[in-house]
């Protein structure tokens, strides 16, 4: 993946809020992700129609954090789910 992608969740993926666990999670084919807070706030900006650098715009405003260290962290994460079938570019 690259700043340019726009992810999207695979088919049969979906990311809600749990209120039995008042937790995120993220719902694939018999597979249950409990993202910590930080990939919460990643997930919850992938709506298809973001690229990947708009989400790091955005996350890096949004906590005032340097974008070259945001960026780095949003793309290993996003390749990983990736390579694990739940995001598409």
């Amino acid at each position: 993946m690259t700043e340019a992608d726009i992810p999207r969740f695979a088919p049969g993926v979906r990311f809600r809020f749990d209120k039995a666990r008042e937790a995120w999670a993220l719902l694939a084919p018999e597979r249950l992700f409990q993202p910590d807070a930080q990939a919460a706030a990643i997930l919850q900006r992938v709506d298809g129609q973001r690229s990947i650098a708009a989400i790091i715009d955005a996350l890096a405003a949004d906590y005032a954090a340097p974008r070259e260290l945001i960026a780095a962290d949003v793309l290993a994460m996003l390749q990983d789910l990736a390579g694990k079938g739940l995001l598409r570019a």
